[in-house]
């Protein structure tokens, strides 16, 4: 994959390394024509001297140029400038992902907010295998923060909850997420056998946060791309990317590490969906449509009560009557019920739940191109 210079006016360049400083080549693209952008920026960690640790063995630690700045003010106004210019690249409904630790996070919430951006949550990334605090000064500092953060409050952000929810195990997904750094195999080196990049991100985190928050064809920028593990992830999902880095030697192992990735089948790509994104049926389309007739019975799970279809698609049972939910939860003396999985019809002698006429229903009008209300 070879790394591009600043794209021509108007053009969006789709999976490319664009080469330069992140807020020109950012000013450069379309408005509003990303979906997700994922930044990593310079944490500026305020690094004091070479670390050591016991054996007195230099710790690597990140003490590039780029990371380095004559104070906090100067990184302030970068930070703002950046962040102005991904604000306008955003789509009406973009998000953006920032992570940091605790050098500079603060810093970055306090600018999204000044520059409008909705805060929806911060992320704790647990680092199972963290660095020791070789001083022994300090707690080890275990985790890093990721502020997830939707273009404006009215935003319609994309949110995947059930994919999420699937791949906790059918567990509702928590804001601290357990993930090892990157190490072993997926650690990119140089010609020397030395780390590629001193802070390269696990491939999981990316996969975690491109899962939740994008589909299929969307485009992610990472204006901070370093060896492009946003962009490896964004072609294994299907997404589009835009990365920008303007060091020579992240680039080129960045476009390496991407040409050998090879994108996920279509069906590989399919996720859990979220039931309130299907369209919605009424009961009284299963009436108006003689799957089910006025006056037939139907039957409660475990064969307890019965009621009976009304032609306005309410029920009525034993001094009740209502809405498929509203009566199964009067006879259940509950507050809630889902009248979808609680009601059975019979046929042929067996019980078959009203669900299926329900997804029958939806087959026909997505097979139509229809859209959920």
């Amino acid at each position: 994959m070879a790394t591009k210079k600043a794209p021509a006016e108007h053009a969006l360049p789709l999976n490319q390394i664009l080469a330069g400083d992140c807020i020109d080549l950012m000013e450069s693209l379309p408005e509003a024509s990303v979906d997700l952008i994922f930044a990593d920026p310079p944490y500026n960690l305020q690094l004091k001297g070479e670390l050591h640790r016991p054996d007195n063995s230099r710790v690597d630690a990140v003490d590039d140029h780029w990371d380095q700045f004559s104070s906090f003010a100067a990184y302030d106004e970068f930070t703002r400038r950046w962040l102005a210019a991904a604000k306008r690249l955003l789509k009406p409904h973009g998000a953006i992902w920032v992570i940091g630790s605790y050098h500079n996070v603060f810093r970055l919430g306090a600018e999204l907010q000044n520059q409008g951006f909705w805060i929806l949550n911060d992320v704790v990334w647990r680092k199972s295998n963290p660095m020791p605090n070789f001083r022994g000064k300090r707690l080890t500092n275990a985790h890093e923060t990721l502020i997830w953060a939707s273009r404006d409050e009215a935003a319609k952000y994309t949110f995947n909850y059930e994919a999420l929810k699937a791949l906790n195990e059918g567990i509702q997904m928590r804001s601290d997420w357990v993930i090892p750094l990157c190490t072993g195999h997926e650690r990119l080196k140089d010609e020397t056998g030395s780390k590629a990049h001193p802070t390269q991100k696990p491939e999981a985190l990316l996969h975690r946060v491109l899962l939740a928050t994008t589909n299929p064809g969307d485009v992610v920028l990472d204006p901070f791309f370093g060896t492009g593990t946003t962009g490896a992830v964004a072609k294994m999902l299907g997404r589009d990317f835009i990365g920008i880095e303007r060091e020579e030697s992240y680039r080129k192992a960045a476009a390496e590490r991407i040409a050998r990735i090879r994108k996920f089948d279509a069906s590989a790509l399919e996720i859990t969906g979220s039931k309130r994104a299907e369209p919605r049926v009424p009961f009284g389309q299963v009436v108006e449509r003689g799957m089910l007739r006025p006056g037939e019975e139907l039957y409660s799970l475990g064969n307890r009560f019965t009621a009976k279809v009304r032609a306005d698609g309410t029920l009525v049972g034993n001094d009740v009557k209502g809405s498929i939910h509203q009566v199964g939860a009067a006879y259940e003396r509950a507050p809630s019920c889902n009248g979808w999985t609680y009601w059975h019809f019979k046929r042929d002698g067996k019980m078959i739940p009203i669900d299926i006429l329900r997804q029958q229903i939806r087959s026909e009008m997505e097979a139509d191109g229809a859209r959920p209300n």
